[in-house]
């Protein structure tokens, strides 16, 4: 028999990522920003159309991200977006 709270748990997390709370890729894994497209990036918490656009562009600019903390560079991203998204976020080697 399983514990409840990890039962809850679960059933909690597929609610939440069903309910658009929590992105779907963010529930399985998290997102290379040295690859991820601007289609993909979009499926972050607070990131639209045009603030995946302009992270796409930062690095065709400056080269890849080094660390993610770098993610707040990007114009539109301060330090409540950046919260909202870092869990869902990693930095991997440049394409």
């Amino acid at each position: 028999m399983k514990p409840l709270v990890s039962t809850l748990g679960v059933a909690l997390l597929a609610l939440l990522v069903l309910a658009g709370t929590v992105p779907a890729s963010a529930a399985e894994e998290t997102l290379d920003l040295n690859r991820a497209s601007a289609k993909e990036l979009t499926r972050l918490p607070g990131v639209g159309e045009a603030i995946a656009q302009r992270i796409v562009d930062f690095r065709d600019e400056h080269g890849p991200f080094r660390r993610v903390e770098d993610l707040m560079k990007v114009k539109g991203i301060g330090e409540k977006s950046f919260e909202k998204i870092r869990p869902y976020v990693r930095v991997g080697k440049a394409k």
